[in-house]
């Protein structure tokens, strides 16, 4: 458990190999085991297939894409690795997001209209839960939110309430390249604190 938990950095090169159902059960199965705050169990699991859904959301994602990151793209390939693979991937992941066979929506439902920050936040445990299960059958995943300025639109292409709130997009697909490694992360002594936070 602990290797997979060390080995399961963001995928975003992603191949369109279909993933069979079955997969996308077992993974929605461990995904549902996860925290869910007072077991309410408030929430949604869309699956998405269709190429002409995932054409108009990828459409969302783009433009969320170019504003957040894309007009800065000749910084970021001009700056310091690893930044530079990291738009890369992020790039390739916003011009080639339809073609991963299967996106994963969670979605809160009620969810909407609150104005708790923290509403739902026990969602991205199960969300976790259901990337480890992918890195299991060796899938790959990455957890986006680029097409959240579009999430009227969203919920209905997804024929949610008008109450639901998507929390994420989860696109799964087989790798098409790299491999599973460790992410590179700050070292634990610098991000850890006890008791309080200290500043040096």
């Amino acid at each position: 458990m602990l290797a997979a938990l060390h080995s399961t950095p963001a995928r975003r090169y992603l191949s369109d190999r279909p993933i069979e159902d079955d997969v996308i059960r077992q993974l929605l199965d461990a995904a549902i085991r996860g925290p869910n705050g007072g077991n309410t169990q408030r929430w949604a699991w869309i699956v998405v297939r269709d190429p002409e859904v995932k054409g108009r959301i990828a459409a969302f994602y783009r433009e969320g894409w170019e504003n957040s990151y894309g007009r800065h793209r000749e910084r970021f390939l001009t700056g310091e690795e690893p930044g530079r693979a990291l738009f890369r991937a992020g790039d390739h992941l916003a011009a080639h997001l339809e073609e991963a066979p299967v996106w994963i929506f969670p979605v809160l439902l009620g969810a909407a209209k609150s104005q708790n920050p923290r509403l739902g936040s026990s969602i991205y445990g199960a969300v976790q839960q259901l990337m480890l299960a992918a890195r299991a059958f060796g899938i790959g995943s990455v957890l986006t939110t680029l097409y959240s300025g579009h999430e009227d639109e969203v919920r209905e292409l997804l024929g949610l309430p008008e109450d639901a709130l998507t929390m994420a997009l989860i696109p799964l697909g087989y790798p098409a390249r790299g491999r599973w490694a460790q992410p590179k992360r700050r070292p634990l002594d610098e991000v850890v604190h006890f008791e309080r936070y200290r500043t040096s």
